[in-house]
């Protein structure tokens, strides 16, 4: 906890107990009935304590929404962020004449253009860039490939039902809300609860069901809206399931992620890339997880756009040729010892981080780089933008090293980015459930003699043991890496006997020396076969678009200083429509001119919008900055037009011919608006401000 808040909750428990101790004693004065003097010197000292304590309580609300931890402000500032975008049809929920469906909602044309500007700079700045192979697999997935995988048993969340009326809630959820509303709210508990309470919103995501079931009741938590008694916490499967066919007898799921079609196309990939390593692999499409309690509007639905990479390289090399691109860029970066020792994120070089190992290697370092280059040209704000490194609690036993780039809303620093080296795992999940080898190969210039490690089990003899479970013991033994098979091989010389644990059985078995011969044998290889490792960029679209809404959401007073107007300051890049033209008044020579227009814009593929209602030009220019439109050209003549640039208002006056390219270079990033404005005559119109 800060220093400051916990001294002001220790001053404030304080002040809270001199009030209540003066209070006792007024009440005793009153009750012995003594003096008046004696008796208003006592409640003077008691207002005296009451104004203290106020105070008090003054400093530690400011200091807890300082810190970012308050949520008065912040839940303000959103509701006018989310009325805008839904009074403006960036997006809506779904169904609405029906009362709609929690977690899924409809993009409305400004919200459409705004996404596929995303996702079209996303492939230009990775699958161009990068010469990346683009697929497009199918979102139904039959249940084989998601038991391979894990998602069958593993994708799950803890789940409590209110016992009377059946409605779910997820439990984290309970428990997170419980803990942030105390810390939040109320300004009465002392340090050491304030302190218990940030730490299980620290540790609660490794909590099993026991430990989240016992928080649960130990607080006193209910169902938020009936306040009845909730269940104890299960897991629940947040896959969509389905069957595939007629029949009913092919079991499916809606993919929760893209990532499952690439690895499954790797050996396809693999001979299109020329039998090649390194390359990657990229997917957009839709995912599918059925939420317990979806909430936060676009950040936590059941139906949502992912773009993910899948990065194949050598184990054995994982550097990057371009790497050097990027090793000079700093930002911030939250290490886990960071997090560990209760620090805060600070900003690194992504090469010294690289260097000194705080990331693992040069192709995460890389990938984390490029996806700040990313988000930042998109218009994320890079002060509130970072890269949490994950706890050894978090990360999955088989990834080397996992990085996520948080980007901070008024919800708090939301996950947006998943950039995760995740070993073998996958092509050797899916290569032992399939039986066909998703491997790469390196040749030798030369054969070389090499020492290979080989394990026989002796079947015969783990039949008559084992029976029914041979199988699961003999690819059990199988799959030991050399250090278990040496230790295991050291173990039945010495004692005759080893005890193993077999995971497909959950047990442990006894092996004999008599069931199995483990040596190493020198061979002659002219090439090395390996399973790549995969590094792994996934990108939450709706999430990232979400938090550019409210880093490009701003208000400004109109002219006349009675009302705040709405402004999306989107960079030209990725705003929905990049030019409005109006003429300034109606006639049919300025509507011919601005058909003109119209059309040069068009030919050089700039979005734009005509605007030829009568209201004023100030209002027309308030509701495109509401749309987050950069420039807008007002015709006021047949020979020349104003430009004006959103954010600054400024206008500069240009012939009617150069209207349409002087746009199209400053949207497409070949000029900016400094260049322009430093070349063209300024124009100013009352008339045209706002």
């Amino acid at each position: 906890m800060d220093a400051a808040e916990q001294s002001l909750r220790q001053s404030l428990s304080e002040k809270s107990s001199s009030v209540e101790s003066q209070g006792n004693a007024v009440r005793a004065l009153k009750a012995s009935r003594a003096g008046k003097p004696e008796i208003d010197a006592a409640i003077d000292l008691l207002n005296k304590l009451k104004l203290e304590k106020s105070a008090v309580e003054k400093q530690l609300q400011s200091t807890i929404t300082s810190s970012g931890n308050g949520s008065l402000n912040r839940e303000a500032f959103r509701q006018a962020v989310v009325n805008t975008l839904e009074r403006r049809l960036f997006y809506i929920p779904s169904f609405k004449i029906y009362r709609g469906v929690a977690g899924l909602f409809d993009y409305g044309p400004p919200g459409c253009a705004v996404k596929s500007n995303v996702l079209s700079f996303w492939r230009q700045h990775f699958i161009l860039e990068e010469n990346m192979l683009e697929v497009d697999c199918p979102c139904v997935t039959p249940e084989v490939v998601l038991k391979a995988s894990g998602h069958v048993d593993k994708f799950t969340d803890l789940m409590v039902k209110d016992e009377k009326t059946g409605t779910c809630y997820r439990a984290d959820h309970l428990l997170k809300d419980y803990c942030t509303d105390k810390l939040e709210k109320d300004l009465t508990i002392s340090a050491e609860k304030a302190a218990e309470f940030k730490d299980v919103l620290a540790v609660m995501e490794d909590y099993s069901p026991e430990e989240l079931g016992a928080k649960l009741k130990e607080y006193g938590i209910t169902a938020p809206d009936t306040k009845n008694p909730l269940s104890d916490p299960y897991p629940f499967n947040l896959m969509f399931q389905t069957s595939i066919g007629p029949s009913g007898l092919i079991p499916g799921y809606m993919r929760p992620e893209t990532a499952q079609g690439i690895f499954v196309n790797f050996k396809d990939l693999y001979y299109y890339n020329g039998r090649k390593l390194p390359f990657a692999a990229a997917q957009i499409g839709q995912a599918f997880r059925n939420e317990i309690s979806p909430r936060q509007g676009l950040l936590r639905v059941r139906e949502f756009t992912l773009a993910e990479i899948e990065h194949f390289v050598d184990p054995e090399n994982k550097s990057h040729p371009k790497f050097p691109d990027v090793s000079k860029l700093e930002f911030l970066m939250f290490p886990r010892e960071e997090q560990m020792s209760g620090q805060s994120a600070k900003k690194l070089c992504i090469g010294e981080a690289v260097a000194k190992g705080t990331v693992n290697n040069e192709t995460l370092g890389y990938f984390i780089g490029r996806v700040y280059l990313f988000l930042t040209r998109l218009g994320i704000d890079k002060e509130r933008l970072r890269f949490r490194q994950h706890l050894a609690n978090e990360m999955a036993h088989y990834a080397a090293d996992c990085w996520d780039a948080e980007i901070e809303s008024s919800y708090g620093w939301i996950e947006c980015v998943g950039i995760a080296d995740r070993s073998a795992y996958d092509l050797r999940a899916h290569s032992e459930k399939s039986g066909v080898a998703l491997v790469a190969e390196e040749k030798y210039a030369e054969p070389k003699e090499v020492e290979k490690l080989v394990i026989n089990p002796v079947k015969k003899e783990l039949g008559l043991a084992f029976k029914g479970n041979q199988k699961n013991v003999v690819e059990s033994l199988e799959a030991m890496n050399e250090k278990e098979a040496m230790e295991m091989k050291a173990s039945l010389e010495s004692k005759g006997e080893v005890e193993f644990y077999v995971c497909t059985l959950g047990k442990n078995v006894i092996i004999k020396k008599n069931m199995v011969s483990i040596s190493k044998e020198k061979k002659k290889e002219h090439q090395r076969v390996f399973t790549p490792s995969v590094i792994e960029p996934s990108f939450g679209i709706g999430r990232i678009i979400y938090c550019l809404y409210e880093h490009c959401f701003s208000t400004r007073p109109s002219k006349a200083g009675d009302e705040q107007l709405n402004v999306f300051r989107f960079p030209p890049l990725v705003a929905p429509i990049k030019c409005t033209v109006f003429p300034l008044v109606q006639n049919q020579q300025f509507e011919e001119a601005t058909k003109v227009i119209s059309k040069e814009l068009t030919s050089v593929g700039i979005s734009h919008k005509i605007d030829i209602t009568g209201t004023s030009i100030g209002k027309r220019y308030a509701r495109t900055d509401e749309l987050g439109v950069p420039f807008a050209i007002t015709v006021d003549s047949d020979t020349s037009v104003t430009i004006r640039e959103r954010d600054s208002k400024d206008q500069v006056r240009v012939s009617l011919e150069e209207a349409a390219s002087l746009v199209s270079s400053v949207a497409e990033g070949k000029m900016t608006w400094q260049d322009v404005w430093a070349r063209f005559p300024h124009h100013s119109s009352a008339a045209a401000d706002e």
